[in-house]
């Protein structure tokens, strides 16, 4: 790998980990999470961070591949990656910051909705980038279905 490449795939991982680092600290009162009722599948605290983590460091890793691919639709497809990014901070600020249950299990359905089509868009110019963001569909289903649990034990 050529070290401008390695420094576009370090950009591109901190992106996502810079934005869902910035999230977490507008969101601000994560803290009441422990004093919400949960449904006996929810997982404690510290896992949320742990997962986040890796899956921003996986979000990072697919949008470079498609950044380097060098196909023509990879400008289309790392726009749709960027609206989901901006769904997916927003995301904690409408659930821990301002504690909109309702609404970010809607906002979550949201971005479920993108991320499928960044998938879609991704497997066409490079299937692993998009296999790469199934475990990020897969924990936002999970996250959804949680949240509305939440909003029904709130």
């Amino acid at each position: 790998m050529k070290p401008q490449n390695k420094s576009v795939l370090i950009i591109s991982i901190l992106i996502p980990l810079a934005i869902g680092s910035l999230s977490a600290l507008i969101s601000g009162n994560m803290s009441m999470y422990s004093s919400l009722n949960k449904p006996s599948f929810s997982p404690p605290a510290y896992i949320f961070s742990v997962v986040w983590t890796f899956l921003y460091i996986l979000m990072g890793i697919s949008s470079y591949l498609i950044f380097v691919s060098g196909n023509a639709s990879s400008g289309k497809a790392l726009i749709l990656y960027g609206i989901q990014l901006f769904v997916n901070f927003c995301w904690s600020i409408i659930f821990f910051g301002f504690s909109q249950y309702l609404l970010a299990f809607l906002w979550l359905i949201l971005l479920i909705i993108l991320i499928i089509l960044m998938i879609q868009q991704f497997y066409k110019i490079n299937p692993v980038a998009a296999y790469l963001q199934i475990p990020y569909l897969l924990w936002c289903i999970f996250a959804a279905i949680l949240n509305y649990t939440i909003l029904m034990l709130n």
